[in-house]
C-alpha cells in the first residue's frame, strides 16, 4: 500500500494495536474493498465519510476478535479449501422445529456427529417481527436472537460446541429488506431523515409504476405488486417480499457500512458461513427486472473484503435463485473472480432431480448440467434435494427446446404431477403461487413428494421400497456432484408432510409449511431399524457420507460433467479432480436398465467392490453390460 494511503487511514490502522496479520490483508484486500465501493459510490457526497466509518468498524472488528477465533483466521488462510472437501456434509433446521431453542440444538450435537454433519445451517434465528414474518426474514434486529430461541450469548456458546465437534455454523443475514419495525424504518416512519434515506421510498406512484412495467412479483397471490403505502410514513415503500419487509437503498453507502457491521457481529460471535439472502435484489434499475445488476456483484466483492481483513475464518453463500446463466456469476467471475461468495446453491440441479423423477428421462438434466458456465477456481457448488422454500421449476426454453420439449408445457407437468392431480403421479406435493397459465411451485417434503405418503397410506410395501429408493438416487446425485451437500432437516428419516400445517393461521395461506414439520424424534429412535423407513432412509444417507469420505474427486475444486450411457433413464456423471475420477451411474426407473460396460472402459473407471457400497444391493453383471436395479446407484472409481 503506498505510504500516503496508509497516512490516510492511520487512525483506523492504528486501532489494531499492532497486528501484522491484520496489517498484511489490510493492504491485500484494500483495492478489492476500495475500488468497488468507490465504482458504486464516488460520486456521492456521503460517500467520504462512510468509508471512513467503515474503516473504523473493520479495525474495531478486528480489534476485538477472540484469540481462538484469531487463531482459526489464520488456519484457514492457509486451508481455503475448508469448506469444499469431500468430507464435508451439510445440514439445514429450523431451531425451533429440530429442538426448540439454541441450547436445545447443543443438546442434539450428538445426533448430527452420528450422521457424519460437519457444517450446520440454522435457518432465520435473529430477531424478527411477530408473524406473519416469512419464515423469519422479517428482521428487526441483526445484533440480537429471536428471544425464544435464546441469546446471543447462547449463539456464541452453540457456535464453540459446534467447532469443538469439528462442526461450522451457518446463519442468515438478510442483506435486501429489513421488517418494517425495525429500528431503522420505525426512525424513518417518527421522521428521522437519515434513516429513511436507508429505504425505498417515493412521495407518489410515479416512479413506482414506472418500475413495475418490468417487475415480476414475488408472491403475487399474498403480495402482490412490489410497493406499499405506509400511511404512517405517508409515502410508497419498496416491499419486494411481503408488506411488511421493507426494500433497504444500497445506494446510500450507509446502509453498506450498516449491513457490514451486522456481518462482522455475527463472525464476531463465531458464525463461521453467511448465507447472503436475497443477494440478488439489491439494485435497483429503472427498465430491468432489478436482479443481477452490475452493482450487486460490487456491493458483494466489497462485503467480501471486509469479511477478509476482519474475520477472515468467515466464508460466504450466496443465496440466488436465478436462472442458470446468472447463477455462476455470484461465485465471482471475470473482474471479481475469486471476489465473491465460496459457495451458492446449485438450485438448476435440485430442479432437474425433481423433473428427471417425475419423467423418468434424464435428457434435459444432462442438458442442462452441460450447458452451464463453470465454477471459478476457489468456489464451488451447494448441491441439495430439498430446503426450507418452494420448488420454482427454473426450466429456461433454450434448455427445454434442445431436447424436444416445451418448457412451458414441462413446467406445467411438472405443476400437476408433484400436486398428485397428473394421473399416474406418485406424489403428495401442493402448489404455491399458482399462475393462471397453469404453472404453480411446489411444497411437500422430499419424501411425500418422491411418493412415500401415498405408498404407506396404501400400505403398498412394493411402492413404499421405490418411493425411499427414489429418495436415495436423488440424494445419491446431490452426494457425488461434488460441492458442498446438504441434508434438509427430516429428509434422513423420510418425513413426510405436516398434516397440521395449516392449523395456524399465520400458516394457513403459505402452502411452504407442510414441507417445515417438526422435528420427529419418536421417528428418530426408529432409525437403527432398517425395516422402517426411516432406518432404511437413515442408513442410505450414512453410506452416502461415508462414499464421499473415500473419494478424493469430490472435492469441491472437481469438475462434473454428464456422459452418454446408451439409456435415456440412466445419468452418467463424470466427477474428476486432481488426478482422480468417478463415474455415477444412476437409474432413475422403476425397471432394470442395462448399461454396456463399454461405457466404463471409456471413462477409464472399473464396477469394482466399492461401487455399489453407497447403494448396497449387490452388482449385477449379464454378459457385457452393468444391469441396474429400481433407482440403483454405482460409483465407479478410476
Amino acid at each position: 500500500m503506498r505510504p500516503e494511503v496508509r497516512a490516510r487511514h492511520a487512525h483506523a490502522l492504528t486501532r489494531i494495536h499492532g497486528d501484522d496479520a491484520f496489517l498484511r490483508r489490510f493492504e491485500r484486500f484494500f483495492t478489492e474493498l476500495h475500488d468497488p465501493l468507490h465504482a458504486v459510490y464516488g460520486d456521492d457526497p456521503r460517500f467520504p465519510a462512510a468509508w471512513d466509518a467503515l474503516l473504523d468498524v473493520v479495525a474495531a472488528s478486528a480489534a476485538a476478535r477472540d484469540p481462538e477465533l484469531r487463531a482459526l483466521d489464520h488456519e484457514r488462510e492457509i486451508t481455503p479449501d475448508w469448506l469444499h472437501r469431500e468430507q464435508a456434509v451439510g445440514y439445514v433446521a429450523y431451531v425451533d422445529r429440530f429442538a426448540g431453542t439454541l441450547q436445545g440444538v447443543r443438546e442434539r450435537l450428538g445426533y448430527l456427529r452420528e450422521l457424519g454433519v460437519t457444517y450446520l445451517h440454522l435457518m432465520p434465528l435473529l430477531r424478527t417481527r411477530p408473524e406473519p414474518n416469512d419464515g423469519g426474514y422479517a428482521v428487526t434486529d441483526y445484533g440480537a436472537v429471536e428471544p425464544a430461541l435464546g441469546t446471543m450469548d447462547d449463539l456464541r456458546e452453540l457456535a464453540a460446541d459446534l467447532r469443538a465437534a469439528g462442526m461450522s455454523l451457518c446463519v442468515d443475514v438478510v442483506l435486501n429488506h429489513t421488517a418494517r419495525e425495525h429500528p431503522w424504518a420505525v426512525a424513518a416512519r417518527r421522521g428521522d431523515a437519515r434513516r429513511l434515506a436507508f429505504y425505498r421510498t417515493f412521495a407518489d406512484r410515479t416512479e413506482p409504476e414506472a418500475y413495475e412495467r418490468t417487475l415480476p412479483e414475488v408472491f403475487p397471490d399474498t403480495a402482490p405488486g412490489n410497493f406499499t403505502f405506509d400511511p404512517e410514513l405517508g409515502r410508497w415503500v419498496w416491499t419486494t417480499f411481503n408488506t411488511y419487509q421493507w426494500d433497504l437503498d444500497h445506494a446510500n453507502p450507509e446502509v453498506f457500512v450498516a449491513m457490514a457491521a451486522a456481518m462482522l457481529e455475527l463472525a464476531a460471535v463465531g458464525v463461521d458461513v453467511l448465507r447472503l439472502d436475497a443477494a440478488p435484489f439489491l439494485w435497483k434499475r429503472a427498465g430491468t427486472d432489478c436482479q443481477n445488476q452490475p452493482e450487486v456483484h460490487d456491493l458483494l466483492q466489497a462485503y467480501r473484503a471486509v469479511v477478509r481483513i476482519a474475520a477472515p475464518a468467515v466464508a460466504f453463500k450466496a443465496e440466488a435463485i436465478v436462472a442458470p446463466r446468472d447463477l455462476v456469476a455470484y461465485l465471482g467471475v471475470g473482474r471479481h473472480e475469486g471476489m465473491e461468495c465460496d459457495l451458492a446453491y446449485h438450485n438448476v440441479l435440485m430442479v432437474l432431480l425433481w423433473s428427471t423423477l417425475a419423467s423418468r428421462r434424464v435428457a434435459l438434466l444432462a442438458r442442462t448440467l452441460a450447458s452451464m458456465p463453470p465454477v471459478p477456481a476457489g468456489a464451488g457448488w451447494l448441491t441439495y434435494v430439498r430446503c426450507h422454500d418452494d420448488i420454482g421449476w427454473a426450466i429456461t426454453d433454450e434448455d427445454a427446446g434442445a431436447v424436444g420439449e416445451d418448457a412451458h408445457l414441462h413446467r406445467r407437468f411438472l405443476t400437476e404431477f408433484y400436486s398428485g392431480v397428473f394421473p399416474g403421479s406418485f406424489a403428495r406435493g401442493a402448489p404455491f403461487q399458482p399462475e393462471p397459465s397453469g404453472e404453480a411451485r411446489i411444497s411437500g417434503t422430499a419424501a411425500s413428494l418422491a411418493g412415500l405418503e401415498l405408498a404407506l397410506e396404501e400400505a403398498d410395501a412394493l411402492e413404499t421400497d421405490l418411493a425411499l429408493r427414489r429418495l436415495l438416487v436423488v440424494y445419491a446425485v446431490a452426494f457425488a456432484f461434488g460441492g458442498l451437500p446438504l441434508v434438509y432437516m427430516g429428509d434422513e428419516l423420510a418425513l413426510r408432510n405436516d398434516p397440521a400445517w395449516a392449523e395456524d393461521p399465520a400458516h394457513a395461506d403459505d402452502t411452504r409449511w407442510m414441507h417445515r414439520p417438526p422435528m420427529d424424534w419418536e421417528a428418530a429412535a426408529r432409525r437403527a431399524d432398517e425395516r422402517t423407513p426411516e432406518g432404511f432412509m437413515w442408513t442410505g444417507l450414512r453410506r452416502l457420507v461415508d462414499a464421499r469420505r473415500g473419494r478424493p474427486a469430490l472435492h469441491g475444486y472437481g469438475v462434473s460433467r454428464p456422459v452418454e450411457t446408451g439409456d435415456p433413464h440412466v445419468l452418467g456423471l463424470l466427477r474428476e479432480h486432481a488426478g482422480r475420477r468417478m463415474l455415477l451411474l444412476a437409474s432413475f426407473s422403476e425397471q432394470r436398465r442395462p448399461v454396456a460396460l463399454q461405457v466404463l472402459a471409456e471413462h477409464a473407471v472399473e464396477a469394482g467392490p466399492r461401487a455399489v457400497q453407497p447403494d448396497g444391493r449387490p452388482l449385477r453383471i449379464d454378459g457385457e453390460a452393468l444391469v441396474l436395479e429400481p433407482f440403483q446407484h454405482v460409483w465407479c472409481d478410476g
